[in-house]
């Protein structure tokens, strides 16, 4: 069971016509929303791209845009995906599409969700925020470290997907927490493409 968040939003809400991705798609349209489309819902995206293009088309958007984190493109390239080439973009920006999915990844996009119309399961599933974070830190490192461990947990989260969100032994409106494994990533293997 989860928590569904249907408020009502200005930035799809009306948004009809001929929408990609139909239910004869083999393949499930997943959007990752955080405030800013800088960091959190970016990696997401890339993660998703990275390890399951298989299940997944991944997009990520913003309640605001506060332009490409370079330091969550630093650890992204770190773990061997580039996200240098995605950019920060509002929800209304984002091509018509109709999403299986709707992960939210902050409580600020939680709470200011737009409507997406049809039958979308929306999700909340929590991460700290990295820059945040970082802004404590004394170093330059220590602040990478608050990324890595934040990168890390968001990819042990994307690589069960769409699985860890179809089971209904998760709780309602509880975070992922860092250190749960998918079925899908180890720490400490290789990242490659899943299949199958």
């Amino acid at each position: 069971m989860f928590f569904v968040n249907a408020t009502l939003g200005p930035a799809t809400a009306g948004r009809h016509g001929n929408r990609q991705g139909t239910t004869m798609d083999a393949k499930k349209n997943i959007l990752f929303l955080c405030t800013g489309n800088s960091c959190r819902s970016q990696m997401a995206e890339g993660f998703a791209r990275a390890l399951r293009s298989d299940a997944l088309t991944a997009y990520s958007a913003g309640v605001e845009k506060h332009g490409l984190n370079p330091r969550a493109v630093a650890v992204m390239a770190e773990a061997g995906v580039d996200i240098s080439g995605q950019a920060s973009k509002l929800v209304s920006e984002l091509p018509d599409v109709a999403f299986n999915y709707v992960v939210t990844l902050c409580g600020s996009a939680h709470d200011l969700c737009p409507f997406f119309p049809g039958p979308v399961k929306k999700v909340h599933v929590g991460f700290e925020d990295p820059p945040a974070l970082a802004a404590l830190a004394a170093t330059e490192e220590e602040a990478l470290g608050h990324y890595r461990r934040v990168r890390d947990a968001i990819r042990e989260f994307v690589a069960g997907l769409p699985e860890n969100i179809e089971s209904e032994e998760r709780e309602a409106g509880r975070s992922f927490r860092p250190g749960e494994r998918s079925p899908r990533y180890e720490p400490g293997t290789a990242l490659t493409k899943q299949t199958g």
